[in-house]
């Protein structure tokens, strides 16, 4: 067969300039996750974690910090994160989670950082050069401590402490003084969480669970419009509903009497799944972000990985995130969603080889990063491909690896992933689309865009390479369109919410036949459906996260390879 010129343009394209020409991003985002450090956190198997992320705009460069990293990452345009190894101990301090769930504050032109502790004295660290690894400490032995700290520098140049991690006690604040960092004054309570009213707040991967109560954690600080909206994570960062909510007060230390009844944060549907514990920032165009944590929690409950996510501040000061089709290709620049759809949802599978019966096929294609596919070994020539159904266009594809029987512990560098990517009409003549026989980075959570799109039926992923263990992968993800009519708009959307528990509804509508899913937005103003939770597979949902005082409003769209459908219109639910 001869094979089309786009064919052959395409390919050079993508050898020789991929990185060059992304212009957009696909959560988890594709950084080089260490392995967790803790020994005790792998005897089910060896495994990448991280979590409680802070990003920061240092000199117009993005830094990154998160726990347990044994360093950090910059990057110019969020794209391309380079990692700097760096151990941030000193000599009477010991272990392997100096920077858990760390602190990252700018104090003029100097970058101050810290991680969690109350039992031992650890420093915070100043730099005014973190790209060249220059760094001393500020203060020996921070003497306050605090676990999930986070820095907030005001505009009058005063400098405010925010932590706490409990089920049972609220969320501190206080004054430091800029030279020595001591406190000033004694801290203040600024928020503790409210189950009883808010519904998203319950503990639980369903919200239902009882034995213990949630959890509040994560501040950061985020002034916008002369207001201060303090963000907080909850309920429990093992949960697909881990999120971050947000309460507003006048000044830095409150009080803090305005919160917002939706979570501010939150993705408990989909592929990456989860929300919580994150920061927000602004990037170099004026437009506001969100980094938080992503659930996975197989290898252990604190198994885990980051998300980035467009935020921002409505008209009326509302602060909100925008996760719908958050982990589907955006663009980097002002976050809006490309349109470009899975493909390749449940579609066949076929492999070279599977690991005994716990790890099939098609858990590679069914958008649960928790399931993943397997080899029989890590070597070179174990193949996967999947077969989109007809021919359609494709855009980007995501390579999510899995950790199975993995070696490592702690943050590793010199590894590196290397494989191929090839296309196909049918099955039999392949074409070579994205060739990394010669990488030399670890890249656990490839994301590839493709320079100039190409219709194709089949998609082959050859492992070459792998940094340890077996050719794992959670999420084989090809995006862009299939070519067919969108599906049909949901004819009926019913939501029951009872009078005996107000947090919680059942939301039912009748099903689509084209769709493979669905959008479901939400919010406590008809034109402020800021929420979204995806749904797959089901024409139902057990809601649970209102606040028990507010009026709610909802609307839904049907999604599939082919687009997305009209929402509904906006029903009201008192």
């Amino acid at each position: 067969m001869r094979r089309p010129f786009y064919w052959l343009l395409a390919a050079l394209l993508l050898a020789a300039n991929a990185r060059a020409q992304q212009k957009t991003y696909c959560n988890p985002i594709n950084i080089d996750y260490g392995y967790t450090p803790i020994p005790d956190f792998s005897q089910w198997g060896r495994h990448r974690a991280t979590a409680d992320p802070v990003i920061v705009n240092y000199k117009g460069d993005y830094y990154l910090f998160s726990t347990n990293q044994w360093g950090y990452w910059w990057s110019h345009d969020r794209a391309d994160w380079h990692f700097i190894s760096r151990r941030f101990l000193r000599p009477w301090n010991s272990g392997y989670d100096e920077l858990c769930a760390p602190a990252v504050g700018i104090l003029g032109d100097t970058m101050i950082v810290f991680g969690s502790t109350y039992t031992r004295k650890f420093t915070v660290w100043m730099s005014t050069d973190p790209k060249g690894d220059r760094w001393k400490p500020l203060v020996d032995s921070f003497d306050i401590g605090g676990w999930d700290p986070a820095f907030f520098t005001d505009d009058d140049g005063k400098l405010y402490m925010y932590n706490g991690s409990s089920n049972a006690y609220p969320l501190y604040g206080i004054e430091l003084d800029r030279a020595t960092l001591r406190p000033i004054g004694t801290r203040k309570e600024t928020y503790l969480l409210q189950p009883w009213r808010f519904g998203w707040q319950r503990f639980g991967e369903y919200l239902d669970n009882t034995f213990l109560d949630p959890f509040i954690e994560g501040s950061w600080m985020t002034k916008h419009g002369g207001k201060y909206y303090l963000q907080y994570g909850a309920p429990g960062t093992e949960f697909s509903g881990y999120a971050d909510g947000v309460v507003v007060g006048d000044g830095p230390l409150g009080p803090f009497d305005k919160p917002q009844s939706d979570p501010f944060s939150f993705h408990p549907g989909g592929f990456a799944r989860g929300a919580g514990h994150g920061s927000t920032f602004m990037d170099n165009a004026g437009n506001y972000w969100h980094i938080s944590t992503i659930a996975i929690g197989v290898k252990n409950s604190f198994e885990r990985r980051l998300g980035i996510w467009p935020a921002g501040f409505d008209k009326d000061g509302v602060m909100y995130m925008d996760a719908a089709f958050g982990d589907y290709p955006h663009e980097l620049s002002g976050g809006a969603f490309t349109g470009w759809m899975l493909l390749n949802y449940k579609k066949p599978v076929t492999v070279s080889s599977t690991l005994g019966s716990g790890h099939p096929a098609n858990d590679a294609v069914d958008e649960d990063i928790k399931t993943y596919w397997s080899a029989a070994t890590g070597n070179p020539g174990e193949w996967i491909q999947s077969d989109l159904g007809n021919i359609s266009t494709v855009n980007a594809i995501q390579i999510n690896y899995a950790d199975q029987d993995a070696a490592f512990l702690g943050k590793q560098t010199g590894i590196y992933h290397q494989y191929r990517l090839l296309a196909s009409s049918d099955g039999k003549k392949w074409t070579t689309l994205i060739d990394k026989s010669h990488n030399q980075t670890d890249v656990p959570h490839d994301y590839v865009e493709l320079p100039v799109p190409v219709k194709t039926r089949f998609i082959r992923l050859e492992n070459l390479h792998m940094p340890t263990g077996k050719f794992a992968i959670s999420g084989l993800r090809v995006f862009g369109n299939g070519g067919g009519e969108r599906p049909d708009s949901v004819k009926q959307l019913i939501v029951l919410r009872t009078e005996k528990d107000k947090r919680s509804a059942w939301i039912k509508w009748q099903p689509v036949d084209n769709a493979c899913g669905y959008n479901i937005y939400f919010g406590t103003d008809p034109n402020k459906l800021y929420n979204s939770i995806m749904v797959y597979d089901a024409n139902d949902y057990w809601f649970k996260v209102m606040d028990n005082k507010k009026i709610y409003y909802f609307s839904i769209v049907s999604f599939s390879e082919n687009g997305v459908s009209p929402g509904t219109a906006v029903i009201r639910v008192e």
